[in-house]
């Protein structure tokens, strides 16, 4: 895709701080990270989002995501490591090329995340595991 901002970062065309590159997928720091070492993983190949990156390619970017994880951890001496894909605009995507972002984690640095504190009605967890199981 010629007007894709990933696309171009992944073939030399818009410069970046290149992580880690195979023949499947490039990694490069976020240019504006969470936290320092926030480095995102993309599929050279050009794929929207989640539902349309073919299963090897996820499966390798798991595979670089943890090999990743490890090193982000080590090397800057992070307490955890959280990891976060956003597929569509409602989710936060923002640039529709396939990213996964490996974030490192500090005590105490901010970063929120959901308090899940809606729960479910009676009988709605049960009914909702029917809906996704339907759509299987």
């Amino acid at each position: 895709m010629t007007d894709c901002l990933f696309c171009k970062i992944a073939t030399g065309e818009i410069p970046c701080t290149k992580v880690y590159e195979d023949d499947t997928v490039f990694a490069f720091l976020d240019i504006h990270p969470v936290n320092i070492g926030h480095t995102l993983i993309i599929p050279k190949a050009h794929h929207v989002n989640l539902y349309e990156t073919d299963d090897a390619t996820l499966a390798h970017i798991m595979v670089v995501a943890k090999k990743l994880s490890i090193a982000v951890k080590s090397a800057l001496n992070a307490d955890g490591i959280n990891i976060e894909m956003n597929n569509e605009p409602d989710a936060g995507q923002v640039i529709f090329h396939s990213h996964l972002h490996v974030i490192p984690r500090f005590k105490g640095d901010g970063f929120t995340h959901w308090h899940g504190a809606r729960g479910y009605n009676e009988g709605e967890a049960h009914d909702v595991a029917q809906k996704i199981q339907g759509s299987l």
